[in-house]
């Protein structure tokens, strides 16, 4: 039996962390956060979105914040985490950055994504109107029966 754990952190597209030399990693579950060290027994636990954190022999500390994910330990020694994204940090302070800045650049995408959704739309609603009532003439031009 080693006395280390093999850390594996993946994401669809790439890789976040491989290392060797791990000698306790720290999860969270539905049910809380959970320790695992060499000679654990097989695992397999689904992660909610929350910080990975882990401890090398040499006493560094690391951190990955992961939205999610699937991790497992296999022959006591094989920790592996699948998520659909992750954030590596070396640092909480520095993480919380990361993470932050991505956030922000979602949120940009989205309220982007969602007016270009809107223009569509009334783009769409415009060519019915156009389509059903040809006679209203260019759109927003509504002709007015005279007052009496």
């Amino acid at each position: 039996m080693s006395n280390t754990l093999h850390l594996r952190v993946t994401t669809p597209a790439q890789i976040l962390v491989r290392s060797d030399n791990v000698a306790a990693v720290q999860a969270e579950d539905q049910s809380g956060s959970f320790g695992v060290l060499p000679g654990h027994a097989d695992l397999l636990a689904v992660l909610v979105p929350s910080v990975l954190r882990w401890r090398m022999v040499d006493g560094v500390a690391a951190f990955c914040a992961v939205h999610g994910g699937v991790f497992t330990v296999a022959s006591g020694c094989e920790v592996a985490v699948a998520c659909r994204e992750g954030v590596v940090g070396d640092s909480l302070e520095e993480l919380e950055e990361k993470v932050r800045a991505l956030r922000a650049r979602e949120l940009e995408g989205e309220r982007k994504a969602r007016t270009e959704q809107l223009r569509l739309h009334a783009l769409a609603v415009r060519q019915l109107v156009r389509y059903l009532r040809p006679n209203l003439g260019p759109v927003g031009r509504v002709e007015r029966e005279p007052a009496p």
